[in-house]
């Protein structure tokens, strides 16, 4: 075992300043770093959200169905598939559209004047 006097009390205070100072650097940059975390989850709910419901439109399209019906039909597909209704979704989209990746956006085409 260690002496216990080991240290003086004035390394001791040093000690705890420091690990004091460096909590208080430490904690904000680790709620930076959680709020990172939670904005990226969110963009990516968002994009899934995006493909889900474009995927739901053209099933109602092509079935003549509503939303709820089109839902289901989405739903079973994925299930039968055993893959996610995103990645579901998304080789709906992707079938019925020129990009081979439906997670990909296109940029617009800005409009030459005449």
């Amino acid at each position: 075992m260690g002496r216990p006097d080991a240290f003086t009390e004035e390394a001791i205070y040093a000690a705890e300043t420091f690990a004091g100072q460096a909590s208080k650097i430490i904690r904000p940059a680790l709620r930076i770093a959680e709020f990172k975390d939670v904005a990226e989850n969110l963009q990516a709910a968002l994009a899934h959200r995006t493909v889900i419901d474009t995927a739901l439109g053209v099933v109602m399209a092509q079935n003549h169905r509503g939303h709820n019906a089109a839902s289901a039909i989405l739903r079973r597909a994925a299930s039968a598939r055993n893959v996610r209704l995103r990645d579901a979704a998304a080789s709906v989209v992707a079938s019925v559209s020129r990009q081979s990746d439906p997670w990909r956006v296109e940029p617009l085409t800005s409009r030459q004047p005449r």
